[in-house]
């Protein structure tokens, strides 16, 4: 990406680069899905807030679950990264299905030099998040599980970058 995934000043610098509004289109077991992920500084700069919406094509809808329904067609995140007591960087995320987790920045730099990312403890077990350039303008997102033999992912997106409105 360029000069556009340099990271800014302060401890919530890193997010810098992801600041604006993302969308990825993708295959997922429900079908082919569209997330749009917003991050932007609220609160004075005290945080980011990150709101993410899955929808899912009219094939995956039916197949959906209720407590996964966001207005019918798709589902909700909202986070916001901040400061923790402990002065780390840390998040907490509430989703649409009801569920909610807390989690920390950590060095996932082992998937790109210039990768950003989160860990936490989640009911079902330890996983990680990461964001990183993918050299056309764009960025990549995971999520993967710690299992014995190291990180299985279960999620990858393309992001590209979406002009403001």
């Amino acid at each position: 990406m360029g000069a556009t995934w340099k990271k800014g000043r302060g401890k919530l610098g890193l997010l810098q680069p992801l600041l604006g509004r993302w969308e990825a289109e993708a295959d997922s077991p429900m079908g082919p899905l569209r997330c749009t992920r917003v991050f932007e500084s609220v609160l004075g700069g005290a945080y980011v807030r990150l709101e993410a919406r899955w929808v899912f094509g009219a094939k995956a809808r039916k197949a959906m679950p209720k407590k996964y329904a966001c207005q019918g067609s798709g589902y909700e995140e909202f986070a916001l990264i901040g400061v923790g007591d402990d002065g780390k960087v840390a998040f907490w995320s509430f989703t649409s299905d009801g569920k909610r987790s807390s989690g920390w920045a950590a060095d996932v730099t082992d998937l790109h030099p210039e990768a950003v990312g989160f860990e936490a403890q989640m009911p079902s077990g330890f996983a990680r998040m990461a964001y990183w350039p993918d050299g056309a303008g764009g960025c990549r997102w995971v999520v993967e599980s710690r299992t014995k033999k190291g990180w299985k992912r279960f999620v990858e997106h393309r992001y590209r970058k979406v002009k403001q409105r």
